[in-house]
């Protein structure tokens, strides 16, 4: 009785200085967890409970404003920061085994010759295959601290007995770059997949190499592309653009108007210039793309990119926890807003909808898809209050959410079949990949010493497609032999790209692939049929 008593008049002591706050929100949000935490019936987790509030507040917001725990803070920077500490390699879980696809150039295991194609089975001997452990359970056994060593047991094709190594963690490099070559003679090719700390050092020195071998027009491929760093963006659109012009700016109801120019220090202001995007390339994407097209820089194609401009500030919580709060929307150097519409009212009740709300924002490209968008361009009807024109040209742009592009590219569906999607998503086109380059890797090896070589003459054989339908019945994908027919082109140019990534990289990789990608494809007709100086004048 008499503790209930004290915490009585705890909670009126908390009323009381709660008034001193002028803010009646808060003061009630006060004494309403400190009531649930003492005078509750059973114990609460009061930790959680906070979280739990907060990430229902910011669901009320947009659908940017959000709540990450601090191990979830931890794994969304490493992509953006550039490095993390670990061994150095590329894998691909196999049946319950870590195989190495490829070990990262002159890193850690490389150094002490860890080979493609070996079979990690155990790490401090703790055995990780057979085990069914999670890829995230194993990923942090071979995480650690730089300098921190680890010993790991390898199986490897062609030797009997387990070897053994012992590898010191060092910082592994996560590149911004998938691809840069030249994908004609005089026209160069970068793909970037996210917009982190290295990115403007990464594409400046992609760019020069590309120079050096005689590259006069680029096209920068964002498809898929999902955004990252501002500065990563200011940065790479300062590569093409004069100096002291408007790349974009940021305006919100407390946050002042603030501008973003170029230095007019860039390495690319003359060439021809293509940007591809699709409805996945999104916020520091667009940011660049926005630049480009309203300064009449460069020919965008591709479809309606995603349309997420909205800036978030990281609000540090003293956990480690982090509250990403929107503060301000992006704007391009026209005036275009490049967030799409989002709805944060309140329904007949007066009560927040921000969960409905969420999920209708994150089935917008399904019904983009439902609409027709996706696949024709005249689907797409922008009001008369959305026109601005660009810069220096003076040509009709629309606002209203995302960019869209000058030259509109539908998206393929001609070979994506149910037994195509199942192929990838039940993971049979990636195990019989390796299966295949494990067996024959020293055979191809030999045969091709170059990629253009590889590129030129390999093909996939009757027998490796006999083994992708045997694996699909093993996992009880039903044949179904006119769509299989149908995705057979696909099939092939996907299992020859993988093909090539495990023998080389990323690089080549994306040389097969591009060969039927549409938008690529576009791209060198723009270039090569002088359809540019059409629309760039």
């Amino acid at each position: 009785m008499k503790k209930i008593f004290a915490l009585i008049i705890c909670l009126c002591a908390l009323a009381a200085h709660a008034q001193k706050i002028n803010n009646e929100p808060i003061r009630k949000l006060q004494m309403a967890e400190f009531a649930i935490a003492n005078l509750y019936v059973d114990k609460v987790d009061e930790d959680k409970l906070v979280e739990e509030a907060i990430i229902k507040m910011l669901a009320q917001l947009d659908p940017h404003s959000t709540y990450n725990n601090a191990e979830e803070v931890k794994k969304m920077n490493e992509p953006l920061q550039g490095n993390f500490e670990g061994i150095g390699v590329q894998f691909q879980m196999i049946e319950d085994t870590l195989l190495v696809i490829q070990p990262v150039s002159n890193g850690p295991s490389e150094k002490v010759g860890i080979l493609a194609g070996d079979r990690i089975i155990a790490v401090n001997d703790s055995a990780i295959a057979g085990v069914k452990m999670s890829t995230e359970d194993i990923m942090s056994r071979l995480r650690g601290p730089k300098n921190s060593e680890v010993k790991l047991t390898i199986i490897r094709r062609g030797v009997d007995e387990p070897i053994y190594f012992t590898v010191k963690r060092d910082k592994i490099p996560i590149l911004s770059l998938d691809a840069s070559y030249m994908i004609e003679p005089k026209i160069g090719y970068i793909r970037i997949n996210r917009f982190g700390a290295t990115t403007a050092q990464e594409f400046t020195q992609a760019l020069k190499e590309l120079q050096k071998k005689g590259m006069k027009d680029l096209i920068l491929d964002l498809q898929g592309n999902g955004g990252g760093y501002l500065n990563a963006a200011i940065d790479l659109a300062n590569e093409f653009l004069g100096q002291k012009e408007l790349i974009v700016y940021t305006e919100g109801r407390a946050e002042r108007r603030s501008d973003f120019f170029a230095k007019g220090t860039g390495n690319f202001k003359e060439g021809r210039l293509i940007v591809l995007v699709d409805e996945y390339s999104a916020s520091a994407s667009e940011i660049v793309t926005g630049a480009i097209q309203d300064w009449d820089r460069g020919v965008v194609v591709g479809r309606r990119t995603f349309g997420k401009g909205l800036v978030q500030r990281p609000i540090d919580l003293p956990d480690g926890s982090m509250i990403r709060l929107t503060i301000a929307r992006y704007y391009t150097p026209a005036g275009r807003c490049i967030q799409k519409p989002y709805d944060n009212t309140a329904n007949l009740d007066g009560k927040l909808n921000g969960e409905d709300n969420q999920d209708n924002y994150n089935l917008d490209l399904v019904n983009r898809f439902n609409h027709g968008e996706m696949i024709h361009a005249d689907s797409i009807h922008f009001a008369d209050s959305l026109k601005v024109q660009t810069k220096r040209q003076g040509r009709t742009v629309y606002g209203g959410g995302g960019i869209m592009p000058d030259f509109f590219v539908p998206i393929d569906t001609t070979q994506y079949t149910d037994y195509h999607r199942n192929l990838v998503a039940k993971g049979v086109v990636i195990k019989a990949t390796t299966g295949y380059i494990e067996k024959h890797r020293k055979e191809l090896q030999n045969k091709y010493k170059k990629f253009e070589a590889f590129n030129e003459k390999f093909e996939i054989d009757d027998a490796f497609l006999a083994d992708i339908r045997a694996l699909a019945e093993k996992e009880k994908i039903e044949f179904n032999e006119e769509q299989y027919n149908k995705s057979l082109p696909l099939i092939k140019t996907q299992l020859k790209a993988l093909i090539a990534r495990d023998l080389w990289d990323m690089n080549e990789y994306f040389q097969v692939i591009n060969s039927t990608n549409k938008s690529v494809q576009q791209a060198l007709e723009v270039l090569n049929k002088n359809i540019y100086s059409t629309i760039i004048r």
